[in-house]
């Protein structure tokens, strides 16, 4: 599907979707926990179902009530067939850690996205805690045996947060008491701190060491929780983003206060001097004369789309640095802005850790979207300010934002679906 997007004035208050990063924790907890669990607000996206999915072929019960998800978990089965985890990263690295956990043999596979996206530091790492796991080139699909015994598992933290949140989860339910020791500096560490914040609201607390290089986890249980799903900051970075660029926004369902690490949005359209106004529980923005931007964005790198975008439309050059880690993203994010950006007309430079932006001109364009929803969405906002914009691939979107492009249309957006 092709979105056509043509110059648009932005006007508009809307609701920020459900964290996805949130609601997959709250499953995972849910699913550890013996006993009927409740998550309200959740995500209805891709990945999410994704997780719903697996985790139902392993014994998880779960029912659709009134904006909330009932969970009975505590019990698992061996999977009768394989655990597909479509393009879902955080189900495909949480779930490794979780078979091991479940009775008999585990086989994950992955969509043809995240099959090329490493896993190989996760199985080297339940190895070293007695789990019989494997994964040819360290990469999906991935079997799992069972088998954790617990002790000492060591692994890089600068790869990706999500094996640290892993082993986290199934940690408190190892037989012998299990710590984590990071090799390297944790990258993305709001990730984790919202792990343990999940795991604390079902029963398991888990006290870091100094400077999150090491976790040691006493034996627990997970009980049975209320689980409400606070708004997704990365979702809502594109609306605020349109409101800066292109006319006024107001986002709601924002905990002003969250460990999300897309929170530095906020922070980031105040340095590139943003009109902005953060309420009780929403973020209005106005449109603003922006400022060229340096910024390190390691612990908040799927912002990288949408702060690269604004920076285009800033007069000026912006370096934007700590982005290793997008080239292994649903795509390669880094070669996938570059490419956009040029084809807008925009100059940019790659360093070998940092990207440089020359911003202030923009033509309309064909975008290749590479099948990433974080491409889609960053690039519709250029296109709302060039006009005469194309993204192809526009149903990528429903990874996370399912609703996106109608919440585009009733900003004032002028799009148009074609389902070529």
């Amino acid at each position: 599907m092709r979105a056509l997007i043509s110059k648009s004035d932005i006007q508009g208050t809307v609701k920020a979707p459900s964290s996805k990063s949130y609601t997959l924790r709250g499953l995972i907890c849910a699913a550890l926990a013996e006993g009927t669990s409740e998550i309200t607000s959740p995500l209805p996206a891709d990945d999410t179902e994704a997780a719903r999915e697996v985790l139902g072929k392993i014994g998880v019960r779960i029912k659709n009530g009134k904006d909330a998800w009932l969970i009975s978990g505590g019990h698992f089965k061996r999977p009768d067939s394989d655990l597909y985890c479509h393009d879902s990263a955080g189900t495909l690295r949480f779930m490794t850690a979780v078979c091991s956990l479940v009775p008999g043999t585990c086989r994950l596979t992955a969509g043809p996205s995240l099959a090329k996206r490493p896993v190989g530091p996760l199985i080297e790492a339940l190895k070293q805690v007695g789990v019989n796991c494997g994964a040819e080139g360290g990469l999906a699909p991935v079997m799992v045996e069972g088998g954790l015994k617990g002790g000492l598992a060591v692994l890089p933290g600068d790869i990706s947060s999500q094996f640290v949140s892993a082993l986290l989860f199934i940690a408190p339910l190892a037989p012998q008491e299990m710590a984590v020791k990071l090799s390297s500096p944790l990258e993305s560490t709001p990730y984790v701190m919202m792990t343990l914040d999940c795991m604390k609201d079902f029963g398991v607390k888990i006290r870091p060491g100094a400077g999150l290089r090491s976790f040691k986890v006493a034996r627990q249980r997970y009980s049975p929780a209320r689980y409400m799903v606070e708004g997704d900051w990365s979702s809502a970075s594109y609306p605020l983003a349109l409101g800066a660029a292109a006319g006024e926004a107001q986002v709601n369902n924002l905990n002003i206060q969250s460990r999300q690490a897309d929170r530095a949005m906020v922070d980031l359209l105040k340095r590139m001097g943003a009109d902005i106004h953060t309420g009780h529980d929403s973020v209005t923005v106005k449109k603003s004369a922006l400022k060229p931007l340096k910024a390190n964005l390691s612990n908040c790198i799927d912002l990288l789309p949408t702060i690269a975008a604004l920076c285009a439309a800033a007069p000026g050059v912006s370096e934007l640095s700590g982005i290793e880690r997008a080239h292994i993203k649903e795509s390669d994010r880094v070669a996938a802005v570059k490419e956009g950006l040029e084809r807008m007309g925009v100059s940019v430079s790659e360093g070998r850790y940092s990207l440089f932006i020359m911003g202030g001109r923009l033509k309309g364009a064909s975008i290749d979207s590479k099948g990433d929803h974080r491409i889609a969405m960053a690039f519709s906002i250029l296109g709302i300010l060039a006009g005469d914009t194309i993204i192809e691939g526009a149903e990528c979107v429903s990874k996370t934002y399912p609703e996106f492009w109608d919440v585009l249309k009733s900003m004032g957006g002028e799009v148009t679906l074609d389902g070529k």
